[in-house]
């Protein structure tokens, strides 16, 4: 089966419990496998905005790319997100940061995720649970890939590690 690396974000509400209950929520789309500890995070492009939780996490899906986008997105809308500004505030954000080693450049999804690489926020989850893992695109693992960013001290893990096991 192949195998999916997610991205969660919240930065609204109960941000612990809306990533809990993407969790749940993310055990009909694929087999969770991996999941990192959580991340505080700045907000990165929109900065008036209260700070994002993230995390990421991996598992083996039936799904193909995009019908996997397809149920993240409804997972998205039935879990309250509402459309907002780009790269805004949101309840959830659920991100296909890799998908195997597939590279697609489509209208609706590219794989992997076009931005991944610039993505502290991103990164620092990914590399806990895939550290050796190659990006199919730059061919550099994604510990290099982090290590190339500059540590701007705007992420750090948090303690909710009862809450989201590394492996479930």
């Amino acid at each position: 089966m192949p195998r999916a690396y997610l991205g969660l974000g919240t930065n609204l509400g109960d941000r612990a419990a809306n990533l809990g209950e993407a969790i749940a929520a993310l055990g009909d789309v694929l087999r969770i496998e991996e999941v990192s500890t959580v991340w505080e995070t700045a907000p990165l492009y929109v900065t008036d905005q209260p700070a994002f939780l993230n995390m990421a996490l991996a598992g083996e899906t039936t799904l193909a790319p995009l019908a996997l986008l397809d149920r993240l997105k409804d997972l998205e809308n039935r879990l309250g997100r509402v459309a907002s500004v780009r790269y805004g505030p949101r309840l959830i954000d659920l991100d296909i940061l890799l998908y195997d080693d597939v590279v697609m450049d489509g209208d609706r999804l590219t794989l992997p995720h076009p931005r991944l690489a610039e993505r502290r926020f991103a990164l620092a989850p990914l590399a806990e649970i895939a550290a050796t893992l190659i990006h199919p695109v730059s061919g550099r693992t994604i510990a290099s890939l982090l290590a190339a960013l500059p540590d701007d001290g705007d992420i750090r893990p948090v303690a909710l590690a009862s809450a989201f096991p590394k492996a479930l």
